[in-house]
């Protein structure tokens, strides 16, 4: 036994990073049809109310609260491979059947609907299976010095995955048709399986967690669960993740109606901005990965750093909306949300970075409970930031009468929250520091070069 363990590598190389990143890409490519293509047929091709996909894509969110279940069974199941790839076959069925209730919409509208939410239920469970099992993989065994390029290189990769996937099934979908939208959905079901499974293959199996095998004793789902949120790090850590995603995730729905009202952009160049906000996630992105590998063996707190000054250039960047509102079209809403999108791509991806380095934190073995834990906080608070965002935007012009008003009070609040994650952000510490302050051996203790 101890020679089969010596055979092994201590952590992920670089080639088994960028697999993993391929599965992360198969898991948005499947998504992008879901949430935003499946969206589009039912609210224009069907002339279905338009709450309809809301609640059935917040239905998907909504589920993912259960990603602490399968996290702990990857944690006690031996083997994650199995829950990953588990996880993104059930996805891809589960996207299938839901592409296939357009047919029965047509004659039988309420068997669809109980159709389409078995399937946004199964949507929901394969990406917490796949995907809580994935990043628990990450960081039990990648080392700490290449973990902020680590979620680089997955974050673009999935982010890669949806803009490839939305090319090509756009090329695909036309002339369309609810058979050819099923059909494309299945092929890249299909396709997203297949690249999982020869991208993980043997990844696991031919390494071992960056502290060695772990020696405490697998608890059972609610001890595992009690100890996680008796860590007041990891706690701490949740409602972080809770705050800030939650601003993240409102400015979504309302930043392209913003332009279009108060600035009179077209369509067209709405979604430019929007393609302009992508590029700064990009970048903010890459700087993390570049600077974050650079410094990280010299300064193992450059993460907590990227992710408090990328809430505060969040809330700095959404500050400057909230003027531009007032002002309007005098104000460089370009360059504006260009800073926003770097602000939120640097503090997002250090944010899953920290979350890999947390995750081991523990007893060593509770990394899927961890992340499942974090990854349900995170669910939520993207199901509910879209829906609060439109909302609160609907609430403020009712009382005011104002739209440029209202989106000034909108974007303040969520300057707010942002703040507010990044005060909450300073309180947390991380493993390297807190462990190795107690006499413990850490799984992110930097060996002196």
């Amino acid at each position: 036994m101890t020679s089969q363990l010596s055979d092994k590598a201590p952590g992920l190389g670089w080639l088994s990073i960028v697999r993993l990143g391929l599965v992360q890409a198969s898991l948005g490519s499947i998504v992008v049809l879901t949430t935003s293509t499946l969206n589009r047929v039912m609210v224009v091709e069907l002339a279905l109310a338009a709450m309809i996909p809301g609640l059935l894509v917040g239905l998907h969110y909504g589920v993912q609260i259960s990603r602490p279940l399968w996290g702990h069974g990857s944690d006690r199941g031996g083997s994650r491979t199995r829950w990953i790839v588990g996880g993104v076959a059930l996805l891809g069925l589960s996207g299938t059947a839901a592409a296939a209730t357009t047919l029965v919409f047509v004659d039988h509208f309420w068997l669809a609907i109980a159709l389409a939410v078995l399937s946004f239920l199964g949507v929901g469970i394969g990406i917490g299976a796949a995907g809580t099992s994935l990043l628990a993989l990450l960081a039990s065994r990648t080392a700490l010095h290449r973990k902020p390029a680590a979620a680089t290189i997955v974050w673009m990769m999935m982010i890669a995955g949806i803009v490839v996937t939305a090319i090509v099934s756009g090329v695909w979908l036309d002339p369309f048709s609810f058979t050819r939208l099923i059909v494309v959905t299945a092929c890249a079901g299909v396709i997203a399986l297949l690249v999982t499974c020869l991208a993980i293959w043997n990844v696991e199996r031919n390494t071992v967690p960056v502290d060695g095998p772990p020696t405490a004793q697998r608890l059972g789902f609610r001890q595992s669960l009690a100890a996680t949120l008796a860590d007041r790090d990891a706690r701490l850590f949740t409602v972080f993740v809770f705050v800030s995603m939650l601003a993240y995730a409102t400015q979504d729905l309302i930043l392209e109606p913003f332009g279009g009202l108060l600035f009179g952009l077209t369509p067209g160049e709405t979604t430019r901005i929007s393609g302009v906000q992508h590029g700064g996630v990009f970048a903010g992105m890459a700087l993390v990965g570049i600077l974050g590998s650079l410094f990280a063996r010299k300064k193992p707190m450059i993460l907590k750093g990227f992710i408090f000054f990328g809430c505060v250039g969040s809330a700095i960047a959404l500050g400057g909306l909230s003027v531009s509102a007032l002002v309007g079209p005098l104000w460089p809403l370009q360059a504006n949300i260009f800073l926003l999108g770097v602000a939120n791509g640097a503090f997002a991806v250090a944010a899953i970075g920290a979350m890999m380095m947390l995750a081991s934190g523990g007893d060593g073995a509770s990394e899927g409970m961890r992340m499942g834990v974090w990854g349900a906080a995170q669910a939520v608070s993207f199901g509910l930031g879209g829906f609060l965002g439109t909302v609160a935007i609907d609430v403020t012009r009712a009382l005011t009468g104002d739209a440029p008003l209202s989106f000034a009070v909108v974007f303040g609040l969520e300057a707010g929250l942002f703040l507010m994650a990044a005060a909450i952000a300073l309180h947390i510490k991380t493993p390297a520091r807190s462990r190795a302050a107690d006499g413990m051996p850490s799984a992110y203790a930097v060996p002196a070069e």
